[in-house]
């Protein structure tokens, strides 16, 4: 398989683990708020919202801090029903239902929002590898090539 001599979407992300986990939990409670604020509950929008931030997070860190977007649809998801469980039950669960039991009630009505958004972020974090490692075999990306802008490459 032979790649462009432009960088691709692939090849893009390079932000540090630390501050797209931290703009992870940033954007997941705030799709959580907004959720809450139009319908009252967390539901479909939090869901859509929450798959497409951790394919997001998985195109926007770089490939050696991988292994921390790798992990964090779930405890992104945990940590946002947590937070939620202590403040406002009934957004996720019944509103007499305790902390644990509110937790996971979130979870499991969410439950398909984590399995996609997990399974297609690692999906994207294995396709970014497996670019960088072709990327390498055939020699990077040419010299004679500058940055025009956001993702793009042009010849000089």
């Amino acid at each position: 398989m032979s790649l462009p001599g432009t960088r691709t979407l692939w090849e893009e992300g390079h932000e540090p683990g630390r501050e797209v986990a931290s703009l992870g939990v940033a954007l997941a409670l705030t799709a959580a708020a907004l959720d809450l604020l139009l319908t009252g509950r967390v539901g479909v929008l939090f869901d859509l919202a929450f798959v497409a931030l951790c394919i997001g997070l998985a195109l926007a860190v770089r490939l050696p801090d991988s292994f921390t977007v790798g992990v964090l649809p779930p405890l992104l998801m945990l940590s946002t029903f947590l937070l939620l469980a202590m403040s406002r039950a009934e957004a996720i669960a019944q509103a007499h239902d305790g902390l644990l039991q509110a937790v996971v009630s979130g979870l499991s009505h969410h439950s398909i929002a984590l399995v996609l958004a997990y399974v297609l972020s690692l999906g994207v974090l294995a396709v970014r590898q497996r670019v960088a490692t072709l990327r390498e075999e055939s020699g990077g990306v040419p010299d004679d090539v500058s940055r025009t802008g956001p993702g793009r490459r042009l010849p000089v």
